[in-house]
């Protein structure tokens, strides 16, 4: 992650994260739907005020050793939210999820934070299908029946592509 934080364009992905989320949560009939849509409203006015999603956590999912951030009620609904670039465009979004009674999984994929293969035959390999494939073992080693997606840049094709997985 880069050490430097540009305010600006993580309050522009913030915004249309949540916009975006928000209204496909409100679309898809969820009761907290109306608390996030209010609470993305304010953001446009906000400061970032996250920099790290505080403690990560790992799990052997398929054939990665998973690095993520959680916020949230365990048995709230799910929402994983598949990166784009920068990861830190997240930290501000999560909370409001997770104020809103969603649980937020934010995890890390091939290449980036704190992931690792659990062999070293393991092809290294970034084609959106396998990314897609190791965002379902992740749902499967958590126990994640059905979840809510969110991304953009890659992880919002990553998104698609498990649509039709």
């Amino acid at each position: 992650m880069s050490d430097s934080i540009n305010s600006r364009r993580r309050r522009f992905f913030g915004t249309a994260a949540v916009s975006l989320g928000a209204a496909e949560l409100a679309l898809s009939g969820f009761p907290r739907a109306q608390s996030v849509i209010n609470q993305s409203a304010s953001i446009t006015e906000a400061t970032p005020s996250n920099t790290s999603f505080g403690t990560i956590k790992q799990v052997n999912a398929g054939v990665l050793n998973i690095g993520y951030a959680e916020s949230g009620p365990d048995n709230g609904p799910t929402v994983i939210l598949l990166h784009g670039w920068p990861y830190d465009s997240f930290v501000d979004v999560a909370p409001l999820l997770a104020a809103g009674g969603y649980r937020v999984i934010v995890p890390y994929t091939r290449g980036y934070g704190i992931m690792r293969f659990l062999s070293s035959s393991t092809a290294h390999n970034g084609q959106q299908s396998v990314v897609a494939l190791d965002t379902i073992a992740l749902m499967d080693a958590l126990n994640i029946q059905k979840a809510i997606l969110a991304g953009y840049d890659w992880g919002a094709r990553t998104a698609c592509v498990i649509a039709a997985l």
